[in-house]
């Protein structure tokens, strides 16, 4: 099973747009949404181990301007 997360990410007033048409563009992330509550998108990542999943949220996700934070919920399997 790959790693999966689900980024929680707050991001500059007036950039939600920009922000989630760049995060589209990012191999691992396999759903991106807008959202509403304290975060302003939420995306879900998966790749083959949860350092990989690091690396995006650091070099790729809070690389895009506009991004001013983000949370990182690993998913873990409760299934055998």
């Amino acid at each position: 099973m790959k790693a999966q997360a689900h980024i929680l990410i707050s991001v500059t007033v007036g950039k939600a747009r920009q922000v989630y048409e760049k995060m589209r563009d990012i191999p691992e992330i396999t759903s991106v949404d807008a959202i509403s509550g304290p975060y302003d998108i939420i995306a879900k990542v998966e790749a083959y181990d949860f350092s990989i999943i690091g690396t995006v949220v650091l070099d790729k996700i809070q690389a895009i301007e506009g991004v001013v934070d983000t949370i990182t919920c690993h998913v873990v399997p409760l299934e055998n």
